[in-house]
């Protein structure tokens, strides 16, 4: 294994030529011009890679490294090159494991945008142990799901514990406004995940549990936000939020990660907000109609996305809501500009690969929540334009 601080390489960011990919090198080549970390852009293309750098605008003399998830010997060349490497290419059930591999045999820090909680689980099961062993610090769930929701429980529970003395034992996640749009990677890891519950039905518990990712631990019942209903302190009508299934995991395994901080009987839900009156509860039950299909009956296709102009008018604004038995509560906010699941979310891996290089935190399969916490949040609102505050 050759040690890290010998590595050409700070960070590579594997899949630079697919479409969140091109936007993550693209972001690091400008944000961070002539200075920041080195790094590299691989993919299974020479030709590929070096079109996208010329047409990101990227320095003539970045590094290409030709790799392939069908190459096991070529995923243990990419992690042995760098310290970190940021993947983009999903769906992870089907290209994600020899990556994962690779980097925990290399003790190579790892982030990506996984949002499959079934191969998570899988990959907790079979490398968790082995990733401690070799101090390999395996970040899933690095963009628009988890992040804001999983930093903004954890940057709530700090206030809560600095005004009352303790973290609030319930917490509320409410969407208050998001513009963004889907891209064709996010409906395929939709796809594989249905056909590996087809093929292996234990993954319908791992996938319904919002305890799916803490094994060995299984929490107070929890609120599930399937259903709309009313929200007296907001004025507005709740509806299901589609990512909620993830995220909730993510935040219950920080929770779980950490020690339980947040208590051990922590409760947590996600839903958004509509409107008021029958109006806003029209939405609320047409939102979760449409989630029934959110991709409709055409789909978009891997590689495919929103464009400049839409991701750079999206944004998302979330509410955290902390509620203790006495009747007491604290409010707390993470806004985002951007199209959230592109725009924001290219930002949000290469700044967790970057604070990934100063991280002192044991090696093993987490969260950026637990592995990085404050430092991350620092990251996010000094270079990626999202800002977490109490209200």
């Amino acid at each position: 294994m050759t040690p890290k601080a010998q590595r050409p390489h700070d960070i590579v960011v594997y899949g630079a030529t697919g479409y969140t990919g091109r936007l993550v090198a693209e972001y690091l080549a400008h944000h961070y011009k002539g200075q920041g970390p080195k790094w590299a852009m691989a993919g299974r293309s020479a030709g590929k890679l070096a079109e996208v750098r010329d047409l990101i605008g990227a320095p003539a003399d970045t590094p290409l490294i030709v790799a392939d998830a069908d190459d096991p010997a070529s995923m243990a060349a990419l992690a042995q090159s760098a310290r970190v490497i940021v993947t983009t290419v999903g769906p992870y059930q089907l290209y994600g494991e020899p990556l994962v591999k690779a980097c925990v045999e290399a003790g190579t820090d790892y982030a990506d945008l996984c949002g499959e909680p079934g191969w998570m689980r899988e990959m907790i099961d079979r490398y968790d142990a082995q990733a401690r062993a070799s101090g390999a610090r395996i970040a899933f769930s690095a963009g628009f799901d988890s992040i804001p929701f999983d930093l903004g429980v954890l940057m709530l529970q700090h206030e809560a514990i600095k005004r009352h003395g303790s973290p609030a034992p319930r917490v509320k996640g409410r969407v208050r406004a998001m513009q963004g749009t889907f891209s064709g990677g996010t409906a395929a890891s939709l796809t594989e995940t249905m056909k590996a519950v087809a093929r292996n039905p234990k993954l319908i518990a791992i996938l319904q549990s919002p305890f799916g990712l803490t094994p060995g631990f299984e929490g107070p019942s929890q609120p599930l936000g399937l259903v709309p209903e009313y929200e007296e302190s907001e004025g507005k009508w709740a509806a299901p939020f589609i990512m909620a299934t993830i995220n909730t995991k993510n935040v219950h395994r920080t929770n779980f990660l950490l020690g339980h901080p947040y208590g051990a009987d922590f409760r947590y839900d996600e839903m958004m907000l509509t409107s008021a009156g029958e109006i806003g509860e029209k939405a609320a039950h047409a939102v979760g109609e449409m989630l029934k299909n959110p991709f409709g009956a055409k789909p978009p296709k891997p590689g495919e996305g929103p464009t400049k102009e839409q991701r750079e008018n999206g944004f998302y604004d979330v509410l955290f809501i902390g509620e203790w038995p006495d009747g007491k509560t604290i409010r707390y906010g993470v806004k985002g500009r951007y199209d959230p699941g592109y725009g924001s979310t290219s930002r949000m891996i290469a700044e967790t690969g970057i604070a990934l290089l100063s991280s002192q935190a044991p090696g093993g399969i987490s969260t950026p929540g637990a592995l990085l916490g404050e430092a991350l949040v620092s990251r996010l609102q000094e270079h990626a334009e999202i800002t977490f505050a109490a209200e």
